[in-house]
Parts: C-alpha cells; structure tokens; sequence
C-alpha cells in the first residue's frame, strides 16, 4: 500500500516532528479490493503461471518464487528472487537468506524451517530479473515491472491479513514508508499503518547492499532487531 509523501521541509526538530506524525497518525485508508479468485489457493494457483512480463517483454529468468499460507501473521517482502532460488523455488535460500535467518534467530525465531512453515514470504516482484548490467547483484526490477506484479502483492495482503511486516530493503520499504524515505530514517523504526499492521523495516540482507558498512548503520538494524524481538513478544508472534 502507498501512502502519501511528506512535504518538503528543512532539517531539524519540526521536520522529525512532522516525518512521526505522518507516519502514525495520516496514513491513507487504502481503497476497497474484490480479489480476482476465491481464496489465496486458487489465487498462488494462477501466479505460479503468470507471464505478466514475459509478455511485456521484460528479461526475468525465472518463475515466480514465494512461499506461505492464509493462516500466516507475518509476511517479509523482498525486493526480488535471487538467482540461486529460481532452481528451488524457495525464497531466500541463498546467502542473502542465511544473514536473514541469522537475523531473525536475533529477534526470537531461531528455527528457520518454524519460521517459513508459518510466515509468508514473498517480495515486490516474484521472477529473478537477472544480473546487475554493472556487474554487482541482481538487476533492480523496473517501475513497469513492479506495477506489473503489484496485484499480486494487493491480493496477499488482503487474503493473509498479516499482523507483521518486514518489508527487507528500499524497493519494499516504500510500499509502506514515503517513497523519498532514507535507510537510515526508517530501519530501527516501527509503525502501524491504516489496516493496524504492524511494520518493521529491515535493510535488505543481500551482500552486494554496501548499507550496513558504516557502523552507525549497523546500530540502527541492532535497534531494528531489538523492536522486531519486542513486536514478536507482544504479539505473541
């Protein structure tokens, strides 16, 4: 769900005052949805056969990866699967995933197999988009891509009713935060948005992000896991 920008404003105490208010008490009720299928079964059904981009025209070089149920309360979005999930069809199930579960187990879940038996996981686009042109990561999936992929997204959402979101990384993070939102305001926070899910950013936990480099950046995800293991505690997650 998109919510409105925060106006410009200059640095200081008015303009972190304004970004807390946004964030807690402004959010925009999203529309009203009618899911185009039944139930959420039916619904992975077809989006295990989407070739929404392939017939556009777009390079991915996978099918779509995800994972989950109805019955589950927290979703993590990514930005996209990496190439080592495309053969196994498992999220996160490269290095990427290994520092995820390392921080997950931080925050309370120490069993991972637990852990995605009862989680949804899925991301902001669901193929592999294929390498990074500049020769680090994965190639970062195109507006039109993302628009593309987002009912399906929508249909999650309204269909799991999740009570936590880890949205990992700046392309899911804006789904739920202004889009001009930097890292380092945003991880170590938590909000509730309009349909009183709880979100909690994380960086995203690929090798090729350069954000967790600076140690103060490191000591907003210690603060980001501190609230995730919090969250997990009283919500009896």
């Amino acid at each position: 769900m998109h919510i409105a920008r925060v106006p410009a404003l200059s640095s200081g105490p008015l303009k972190v005052l304004f970004v807390t208010l946004f964030r807690h008490l402004t959010l925009l009720k999203p529309k009203p949805m009618t899911p185009d299928y039944p139930d959420l079964a039916s619904m992975q059904s077809a989006l295990r056969q989407c070739r929404r981009c392939l017939d556009a025209g777009h390079d991915i070089r996978s099918q779509p990866i995800f994972s989950g149920q109805a019955e589950a309360r927290v979703m993590v979005i990514g930005q996209a699967p990496g190439e080592s999930e495309g053969p196994t069809g498992r999220p996160f199930n490269g290095s990427a995933g290994t520092r995820l579960f390392d921080w997950l187990a931080r925050a309370g879940w120490r069993d991972e197999e637990a852990f995605r038996e009862a989680a949804y996981i899925c991301s902001v686009t669901r193929c592999y988009p294929g390498p990074n042109a500049k020769g680090r990561g994965d190639r970062v999936p195109s507006a039109a891509e993302r628009a593309l992929c987002r009912p399906w997204l929508d249909m999650e959402l309204w269909f799991v009713q999740p009570e936590l979101i880890i949205p990992l990384g700046r392309l899911a993070i804006s789904l739920f935060y202004p889009a001009k939102s930097k890292l380092s305001e945003v991880i170590g926070d938590s909000s509730v948005d309009a349909e009183g899910r709880h979100i909690l950013p994380l960086p995203h936990p690929s090798g090729a992000s350069r954000w967790l480099n600076k140690p103060e950046n490191v000591g907003r995800l210690e603060l980001g896991l501190h609230r995730l293991k919090r969250l997990k505690a009283e919500l009896s997650l």
